[in-house]
């Protein structure tokens, strides 16, 4: 019996020895040796030359699945079958991103994209690529970099996400359960050798351009809505056209708005870049009511890049959108909502390209950008990381490498914000609301564009990583009694690396762009 309970008790001992090192394998920091801290003051106005790219990033979906009981979920148990399209003799789901566990994808509405910008001012070269995903993390940003040619002379590269939640899973949380990551290891190193792609390809295409600014800040706000107090939005449409000096023809549209792609909400199986899709394919190729043309696209590569979608931004089921040429109404979630608003969105950008603000073929490029640690507070992420279903690493006990920027060119500021931020950090709005967690006062303020340079300010959010939701910390809400009269605490706070995060993000962009001065 001694040597039965003495063997069990070396059997035990090797188990934990075996957890202790796997757990430590998965929290292990990935880049251990990446630190940036990069500086870029441009003083000397130069001729600005840019490019553009588009390379798909759009997985293979060879299975489809019946969906027996229409919950949007796989559930064999029920009855529910699939059909074998590639005939290996199993399922192969891409698990779809947002909204719950267990939804593979049915099919393919639109193709997903990495596309790409990349300006030059002759002596710094900025690249800014935006992939159609729910989200992409720092390390694998870092992977992406590595891969990008010398040759193609890149000083700096923002790559950021649109936020859909129609897009196969990147982030790992998203799988058949909580407890198994929704990553495919072969579609993530397409994805990663795409964004480089992307990059060198945009480079290749560098042309002697003009920048033609344009803003609407006010006529899209219809389109979404805030589903946490207090209301504050970043519903301006902010619009970068790059012409070809020689030609006048455009090279590319960047174009920046604040809302959750999440239009077609959960029942929703196909993949698609949602109502994004809509709007670049309506700045490409024109807005069309039907068969008839509207208004004429102005061609080139339009990218699109989400800003401050924190707090929730969101088209929600219980907004209504209205096509802007028939007036038809869209409240239920289809693809004919999110197209009505990517037509709407279009139309409006269009509208305000016509006649832009500002028009600069000769400034310079400074950026300020580094490496920032965040305390990993949340017990599902640290929980996720350990387990490795979340593929990030820490640095030291519990903390999480992430990055920050703020770029200036001419009279365009630009901050990039490694997550989903609240826009009233952005804009202004912060409160002290009762019922606060912390009893403070709003520690984020001055708000973050009025410390920005600059008339035209783009803030980029889920750029260079995705740590989630970016609450206020004066507004924190995770214990009873809770603020503006809620029954239960609200949902940013679940998906937040925890309350000092909005704090650091404040106190070090405010710090970097004194430096960019």
């Amino acid at each position: 019996m001694k040597k039965i309970l003495k063997y069990l008790g070396i059997v035990v001992l090797l188990l934990v020895i075996g957890l202790g090192f796997w757990f430590g394998h998965n929290l292990k920091d990935l880049h251990p040796d990446y630190n940036l801290d990069l500086k870029v003051l441009g003083n000397t106005p130069a001729q600005l030359s840019a490019g553009f790219s588009a390379m798909p990033i759009t997985p293979a979906v060879p299975d489809r699945w019946d969906d027996k009981n229409k919950n949007a979920e796989y559930d064999p148990g029920q009855g529910e079958t699939f059909t074998d399209g590639n005939g290996n003799g199993k399922f192969d789901p891409v698990w779809i991103a947002g909204f719950g566990n267990n939804r593979p994808a049915n099919g393919i509405h639109d193709d997903l994209w990495a596309r790409a910008m990349v300006i030059d001012d002759g002596k710094t070269r900025l690249a800014i690529v935006v992939l159609d995903a729910i989200g992409f993390m720092n390390n694998d940003i870092i992977d992406v970099r590595e891969r990008i040619s010398k040759e193609s002379g890149i000083t700096y590269a923002v790559i950021t996400s649109t936020h859909t939640h129609e897009g196969p899973d990147l982030l790992g949380l998203w799988g058949k359960n909580p407890f198994q990551s929704g990553i495919n290891p072969s579609h993530m190193e397409y994805v990663k050798n795409q964004a480089s792609k992307a990059i060198e390809t945009a480079a290749r295409n560098l042309r002697p351009c003009r920048l033609s600014v344009s803003q609407d800040l006010t006529e899209a706000a219809n389109l979404v809505i805030d589903t946490r107090k207090p209301e504050v939005f970043d519903a301006g449409l902010r619009m970068i056209q790059v012409l070809d000096k020689a030609s006048n023809k455009t090279l590319g549209t960047l174009i920046s708005y604040g809302d959750h792609p999440e239009t077609l909400w959960s029942d929703n199986l196909l993949l698609t870049s949602d109502f994004p899709h809509y709007v670049r394919e309506g700045i490409e190729k024109g807005v069309f009511s039907k068969d008839s043309l509207m208004r004429p696209g102005v061609g080139g590569v339009a990218v699109y890049a989400s800003a401050a979608v924190g707090g929730l931004m969101t088209t929600h089921p219980r907004l209504t959108v209205k096509d802007p040429f028939s007036g038809e109404e869209f409240k239920v979630p289809t693809f004919e909502k999110a197209a009505a608003q990517g037509k709407q969105m279009a139309n409006l950008a269009l509208q305000a390209m016509a006649k832009p603000e500002e028009v600069i073929d000769s400034t310079s490029i400074s950026i300020v950008a580094k490496t920032i640690l965040f305390p990993l507070n949340n017990t599902l992420f640290k929980l996720a990381a350990t387990l490795g279903v979340m593929k990030r690493g820490t640095t030291g006990w519990m903390k999480m490498k992430s990055e920050l920027a703020v770029i200036k060119i001419g009279p365009i500021s630009m901050i990039t914000i490694p997550g989903e931020l609240y826009p009233e950090i952005l804009n202004g709005g912060v409160e002290a609301p009762e019922g606060q967690d912390f009893k403070i006062s709003p520690v984020e303020v001055p708000p973050l564009r009025e410390l920005m340079p600059g008339k035209y300010k783009f803030m980029f959010g889920l750029a260079n990583d995705e740590i989630g939701y970016i609450v206020p910390k004066s507004q924190w809400d995770v214990k009873a009694p809770f603020t503006y009269g809620r029954d239960s605490r609200p949902y940013g706070e679940v998906n937040s690396l925890g309350p000092e995060t909005a704090p650091i993000i404040h106190k070090n962009i405010k710090a970097m762009l004194e430096e960019l001065k």
